[in-house]
C-alpha cells in the first residue's frame, strides 16, 4: 500500500490553495501516495475552479478518522473550520496566519498518531504567521517546538544536490557565533542518518568553510574553521562517517552537482540556500530531518507569492518533488493500512 501524506495548505492567501489543488488533481500524485488535504475547503474549491481542476471535496475535522480511502477524483480535506474562503489573495491576513500554524499542528497530531507516513507543507507567511499570533521563524521550527525536537536541520534537495544546515533564520554575525563544534557533528550525524534511512549506502558529505576558501589555513578569518568546523568534522570521521571538510563553498556546490558529494554541510542560510535556488528553485524541496518520533516533514522551496496568488499561474513542479521525497523518506511500518 502506498503511504498516506498530509498535505497543509499554508497560507491561504498564497499560492498555496492553487499548487495544493493542481498536485491532488495530477495522478502522479496517486503513483506515488494516498493524499489528504489539511486546509480550508472553500479556499481549495476556488482554487480548483482557478487552475480548472476537476475533483470532488469530502471534508472531515482533522481530529476524526478519514472518511474513506484517498483516491483520484475526490479529494479527502482536513477542514478546522475557519471558512476563509473569501479572504483575498495576495494580502497579509492574521486569520490566514493563525490557520496555516493550526494545519499544521493538525498535521503534526496526525503523524504523532501514526494515521500519516508523512507532512507535505506548503508554504506559509511570517508576517502573517506573526500577526497570528504565533512568532516562529517558519515551518522547521513550529516543528521542532510542537514535537519537543531539540538537535534538527533544515535540508534543501533538488534533482542534482542536497544541502543541509549548520544554521538558518538568523542573521549572519550570530549565525557564525551559533556554530560549534557539537552543532557541526549534530548536523553531519543528522545528514548520515538521513540518507542511510533512505537507502543510499555510505553517504558521501563535505562541509563548507565559513571564510572565503574556508579560511585557507589562517589567512581568512580568525581560525573558524579549525575552532568550530574541524572538530565536529574528526569527530564524525572517526566514527565511520564519510565526510570531508571544510573545503572553500565556492566551488564546493559545483563539485556536488557534478557527483562528487551526495550532501553538503552549509553554514549558515544563504550560503546554502543560493546554490541551491539558482539551480533548481522550481524543483527544491524542503526536508527537516532529526524530528523526534521519527516524523517526516518535506516543502515546497518557495515562498507564497503574493503578488501572482489567485491567477492560476503558480508552478506546482516542487509540490509534487516533495511528496516524491516524503515518501521515499517516509518510515515503512506507518500509515500503509486503512486510513483510518
Amino acid at each position: 500500500m502506498k503511504p498516506i501524506v498530509a498535505i497543509t495548505m499554508g497560507d491561504v492567501c498564497g499560492v498555496g490553495p492553487e499548487i495544493v489543488a493542481r498536485t491532488v488533481a495530477d495522478p502522479q500524485t496517486y503513483e506515488m501516495a494516498r493524499p489528504i488535504v489539511i486546509g480550508d475547503a472553500g479556499k481549495l474549491a476556488v482554487a480548483r475552479d482557478i487552475v480548472g481542476a476537476k475533483f470532488d471535496i469530502k471534508t472531515f475535522l482533522p481530529t476524526d478518522p478519514v472518511p474513506q480511502e484517498p483516491e483520484m477524483g475526490t479529494v479527502l480535506c482536513a477542514d478546522p473550520g475557519f471558512d476563509l474562503a473569501d479572504l483575498p489573495f495576495g494580502e497579509v491576513n492574521a486569520k490566514a496566519g493563525h490557520a496555516a500554524f493550526e494545519y499544521l499542528s493538525a498535521a503534526i497530531d496526525m503523524a504523532k498518531a501514526e494515521r500519516v507516513a508523512a507532512i507535505v507543507t506548503a508554504p506559509l507567511n511570517k508576517e502573517a504567521l506573526h500577526a497570528g499570533g504565533h512568532i516562529f521563524p517558519g515551518h522547521t521550527e513550529i516543528l521542532a517546538e510542537l514535537t519537543g525536537t531539540e538537535s534538527y536541520s533544515m535540508m534543501l534537495a533538488t534533482p542534482k544536490m542536497k544541502v543541509i544546515h549548520l544554521t538558518t533564520h538568523v542573521g549572519l554575525i550570530e549565525a557564525i557565533r551559533r556554530i560549534n563544534p557539537e552543532r557541526t557533528y549534530q548536523v553531519i550525524r543528522l545528514a548520515h542518518d538521513t540518507l542511510s534511512k533512505a537507502g543510499q549506502t555510505s553517504p558521501r558529505i563535505a562541509v563548507c568553510g565559513i571564510n572565503p576558501h574556508a579560511g585557507e589555513n589562517g589567512l581568512f578569518g580568525e581560525g573558524e574553521e579549525e575552532e568550530k568546523l574541524i572538530p565536529g568534522i574528526e569527530r564524525a570521521q572517526k566514527e565511520g562517517i564519510d565526510v570531508q571538510g571544510p573545503l572553500p563553498a565556492d566551488t564546493l556546490f559545483y563539485r556536488a552537482t557534478r557527483g562528487d558529494f551526495d550532501v553538503v554541510v552549509a553554514c549558515y542560510h544563504d550560503q546554502g540556500h543560493g546554490p541551491v535556488k539558482v539551480q533548481s528553485i522550481d524543483e527544491g524541496v524542503n526536508i527537516t530531518v532529526g524530528l523526534k518520533g521519527g516524523i517526516i516533514r518535506t516543502s515546497v522551496d518557495h515562498g507564497t507569492a503574493f503578488d501572482i496568488a489567485g491567477k492560476g499561474i503558480a508552478r506546482y513542479e516542487s509540490l509534487i518533488a516533495a511528496i516524491r521525497y516524503g515518501v521515499q523518506l517516509a518510515p515503512n511500518d506507518r500509515a500503509i493500512g486503512p486510513a483510518a
